[in-house]
Formats: structure tokens, C-alpha cells, sequence
């Protein structure tokens, strides 16, 4: 069989930086095509597999510290993978059955749909003796050798797989599934050795996606640390480069702000520092963006929530959360950065800095604003325009802002690579799921034990 260099559907992308080789040339994939010109054979995971109910856990024993978490729907991506609630766990300080508690690498499933599109979430559990197994997950384990967990796990992603589950539940408002629809569920089921192949090569990507999300994290930690050092503790440097408070710089205090600022600053308005782009706001539904899936990537309040084929915006701005998720775990306003072409809708903000600003800076200054000062609202909370504009920040002079600019610029750079790069491997291997699964294409291990498995499509029959 001929072997090719892979590409994704709408870009290069170089696959050694994910730990893979891929092998095939799309072009000669037909979508419709499946393995001997049919839909690939699917199977229920009847007798396959076992979902075990969790343990009521009473709310009078959850606390805000602890040794043992509570896990809750909240504990799950919608597409599945483990989300960590740094700040708004449940701890459990009573006596509990030990089966409950969970090992490093157990398989958990969302049984309830807390959010649109949770329901059928799976993950595995990042920690031994740390979680515990509450009542709306189930706990999976694989009671055939014909089931392997890896793979399950990401045939759960499968849209079709999702619609069933959605089909069969229960419940009006809050949707519900149960391990006997569970095991109802249908989907290919290839050889087990073929089934960790596949797992190999998507987990290769998330591992890859993971650790460019930790460098960033560890950026983003560098970043705040300079700042925070320039214009909150503000040991900037002087005009002999020595930290300016620490040397006995002037303080002045300001009667707006309520607190002492280096000479020579002063506080404005933010209306006064951003442009709002609002206007150019165009929100999309579910439906819609399904129909209109493409690589730009398409931003809510609180984080991107999928990608579409047009833009709206194509520039560094900022997006702070308007209504619904306005606060993060710290009690501060949500603050996002984009930069090229993006789709925003209109739960966010969309902010031009003025001259004399960037992205950067006013990020970092944004993001220790506290949400209560510009919140409306008694139960739907809301970020108004007019609050927005109001709050007031403090404001270095423009040669200061300038130069720690400059400091913060290659940080910044290398953050966004890792996010293109991530977003690049993200859509290639949400590509390349429903091909793995049916068949189109197949992983051929290589002879080399020093080599990653390729990627290969099958062959058309004759």
C-alpha cells in the first residue's frame, strides 16, 4: 500500500511534534467510504463493560477544605477529559465506604447532564486516594477482553454515540442516563489490539495538547509575576534601573483609587483606555455552528467553544465575560485574549485597547479587577456596558507602559504558538475520530519498536 504525508483537512500541520507519524494522504479518503463500501459493524456494550453507581455523599458533611474531594458533574469537559475546580470543590469530612474512593486512572462517566452537552462526559481520574465516586457518575470497568477503556473513552466523544445517550434519557429540565441505557449504546468495536492502537495515537495528541496547555500555564505565572512586580508592588525600574518603591520612591495618595500610587500616575475611566466593538457581535446556535464548522476558532463568555468557517474580528483584542459566567474562582472579572481571525458572540465583551495600550497589560490590570464592582443584576448576572466603562484603573505613565510592553512581548509570542499549535492538533484529531472508529482509516504498528504506530486508510474494494 503507497504511503503519503498526512495533512489536516484545512492545514499543515507537523505531526513529530506530537510523538506521531502519519502516513497517509487525505485526499484519497473518500468520507462517505467505509471498510468492504458498508458502515462499519457496531455493537452494544451489553455484557462488555459495567457502570457502577456512586455513593450518596450528604451534603451536611461538604467543606471548603479537607483531604477528599466529592467529584460532581462540574469535574468533566463537555467533549470529556478531567476538569480540575481549583477554588470550588466539595470536601467530604465524614466516614465513608472505601470502595468509593477513587484510584489514578479509573473511568468516570457523567450520568447527569449538568450542562447543555455533559451528558456521556467521560474522564479518568488524574489522582489515587483523592476523588471520591459520588451518585451522578457512574464508575466504568470492562468485563470483556474485547473492550478496552482507552478507546472507549474516545468513542464517547463520537457525536453518535452522544445523540444516543441524549435520545434515551430521562428528565425534563435535567437530563439523566442510567448504566442499563449505557449498556444500549452502540458503537464500532474493532479488535482489541486495534482499539489501543487508535487510543495510542489520539492520547499522543491530548499528551502533546496537555503539555503545551502547562508551558502556558507556567508563561502565564512568569507574566503575572512581572507585572505584578512593575504595577502592584511597583518596584518598576527607577531612572538609575533600581526597584522604584523598594528605593524610596514618591507615593501620592489617591483619593479616587483610596490608596497610595507612584508620583506622576494617575486613574481613568475604562471607557476612556478601550474601544467597545460590541456592535460587531454576532451570535451563533449550536445547530448553526455544526453547519458551518470550519478552523476559526468561535469564543463565548468564559473560553472558546468551537470553531466555524467566517470571522468577525481579525486583531489582538479582549474578551471580558457580559453575562452568565462573569466571575472566576478568585472573584475577579473573565478576561480572555484572542488575536487573529475569531467569531465572538454576544455573552462577551470585545475591547480595543487605546494608543499607549496592548492586550497585554491590559489583561493583566483587568483581571484583578474584582466582578461585584461591575456586576448588575440579583439573579442573572450582568456586566453592562455602562459598568464597564465606568470602572476605573490605574494608569502608568505611557513610557512605563511601553517599556514593560516590550518585556512581556516574547512571553506572549511563545504562549500563542503553543495555542495555534494546540489548536491545530485539536481539529486534527477531532478529524480524525470518526475515521479511526469506522474504519476509513486504520493505525498500521510499525516494525520498529522505536517508532509510533502510522496512520493508513483503508482500501477501497474493488
Amino acid at each position: 500500500m503507497a504511503k503519503a504525508h498526512l495533512e489536516s483537512p484545512r492545514e499543515s500541520v507537523i505531526p513529530a511534534k506530537a510523538g506521531i507519524h502519519f502516513d497517509f494522504d487525505n485526499s484519497n479518503l473518500d468520507p462517505g467510504f467505509r471498510r468492504d463500501g458498508e458502515q462499519k459493524h457496531e455493537q452494544t456494550l451489553r455484557g462488555r463493560i459495567h457502570v457502577k453507581h456512586g455513593y450518596p455523599f450528604k451534603s451536611e458533611h461538604f467543606s471548603d477544605k479537607g483531604e477528599f474531594i466529592v467529584l460532581t458533574p462540574g469535574n468533566f469537559w463537555e467533549a470529556g477529559g478531567f476538569k480540575q475546580q481549583a477554588g470550588k470543590e466539595k470536601f467530604y469530612d465524614a466516614e465513608f465506604p472505601t470502595e468509593y474512593l477513587h484510584k489514578r486512572g479509573d473511568l468516570i462517566v457523567a450520568m447527569t447532564e449538568q450542562a447543555a452537552g455533559l451528558l456521556g462526559s467521560m474522564a479518568f481520574v488524574p489522582e489515587d486516594n483523592r476523588y471520591l465516586h459520588n451518585q451522578r457518575i457512574g464508575k466504568v470497568t470492562a468485563t470483556s477482553d474485547d473492550v478496552y477503556l482507552g478507546f472507549l473513552y474516545y468513542a464517547f466523544r463520537m457525536q453518535s454515540v452522544r445523540t444516543q445517550l441524549s435520545n434515551t434519557a430521562s428528565g425534563s429540565k435535567v437530563r439523566h442516563t442510567s448504566p442499563e441505557r449505557i449498556y444500549e449504546i452502540s458503537i464500532p468495536l474493532p479488535p482489541a489490539a486495534d482499539q489501543k492502537h487508535i487510543a495510542a495515537v489520539l492520547s499522543a495528541l491530548d499528551a502533546k495538547i496537555d503539555l503545551n496547555n502547562r508551558i502556558n500555564a507556567e508563561l502565564e505565572a512568569l507574566a503575572k509575576t512581572i507585572y505584578d512586580y512593575w504595577f502592584v508592588q511597583f518596584d518598576f525600574p527607577d531612572a538609575h534601573g533600581r526597584p522604584y518603591r523598594s528605593s524610596g520612591g514618591a507615593m501620592v495618595w489617591n483619593d479616587t483609587l483610596k490608596r497610595e500610587i507612584p508620583a506622576g500616575w494617575v486613574d481613568d475611566v475604562l471607557g476612556n483606555i478601550v474601544e467597545n466593538l460590541d456592535s460587531k457581535r454576532v451570535p451563533l446556535s449550536r445547530q448553526q455552528r455544526e453547519q458551518r464548522s470550519g478552523s476559526v476558532p468561535y469564543y463565548g463568555a468564559t473560553g472558546l467553544m468551537g470553531y466555524v468557517d467566517d470571522f468577525l474580528f481579525d486583531e489582538d483584542l479582549l474578551l471580558l465575560a457580559e453575562d452568565g459566567s462573569v466571575m472566576d474562582d478568585r472573584g475577579k472579572v473573565i478576561v480572555q485574549r484572542v488575536w487573529g481571525k475569531a467569531w465572538v458572540n454576544n455573552h462577551a465583551h470585545v475591547l480595543r485597547p487605546s494608543s499607549g495600550w496592548t492586550v497585554d497589560l491590559l489583561y493583566h490590570a483587568l483581571r484583578d479587577v474584582s466582578a461585584v464592582r461591575m456586576m448588575s443584576g440579583s439573579i442573572q448576572k450582568k456586566i453592562t456596558q455602562d459598568n464597564l466603562n465606568a470602572t476605573r484603573l490605574l494608569v502608568p505613565p505611557e513610557s512605563l507602559r511601553r517599556s514593560l510592553a516590550r518585556s512581556l512581548r516574547p512571553i506572549r509570542e511563545r504562549q500563542k504558538e503553543a495555542s495555534e499549535e494546540s489548536a491545530v492538533l485539536t481539529r486534527l484529531r477531532d478529524w480524525l475520530l470518526p475515521l479511526l472508529m469506522n474504519g476509513q482509516v486504520r493505525v498500521a504498528p510499525s516494525s520498529d519498536a522505536a517508532s509510533a504506530p502510522a496512520l493508513e486508510p483503508v482500501a477501497e474494494p474493488a
